[in-house]
């Protein structure tokens, strides 16, 4: 009878702990999470794209709720966070400044096929960052619960 006591009191004792300190994952499902896929140089896509980003932001925080947004650019989609070739540059600027829970990826695998292409790396935005390979990032944060959406 005693070690049933204490196996009672254990258990009582870990759901009032469980209760009393939610997960970390918890608190990460309160967080709404997209990402959004630019691969073509089409300026009405890359608008597009910066419309959906700026509007889903907006639903969510007019609701008091936080999201978090990733671009991903791969193939000729690099060319909306290139500083030479971006149809959208001055946009950009302003978007990434008043948009601080976008975040841009760029492909590493393009830009590579770029600079090859090209004999000099394409600069690209100074508030972009280089993954692997845009694809890639965009299985994994699928793979991780994010919502993905190509505009």
């Amino acid at each position: 009878m005693p070690i049933r006591n204490l196996i009672l009191s254990f258990a009582l004792i870990l759901s009032v702990a469980v209760m009393a300190f939610p997960s970390a994952h918890a608190a990460e499902e309160d967080v709404h999470k997209l990402v959004l896929q630019i691969s073509d140089k089409d300026p009405q896509k890359m608008n597009t794209v910066l419309n959906v980003a700026a509007n889903v932001s907006r639903y969510y925080s007019d609701k008091g709720e936080e999201v978090e947004i990733e671009i991903v650019a791969f193939n000729r989609g690099l060319h909306m966070l290139r500083v030479d070739t971006s149809p959208v540059a001055k946009r950009m600027q302003s978007f990434s400044k008043s948009m601080t829970n976008v975040k841009f990826m760029a492909c590493g695998n393009t830009h590579s096929a770029m600079t090859k292409k090209e004999g000099k790396a394409p600069e690209l935005f100074t508030f972009t960052e280089m993954v692997p390979a845009g694809v890639v990032r965009i299985i994994e944060l699928d793979e991780k619960g994010w919502t993905v959406v190509r505009p």
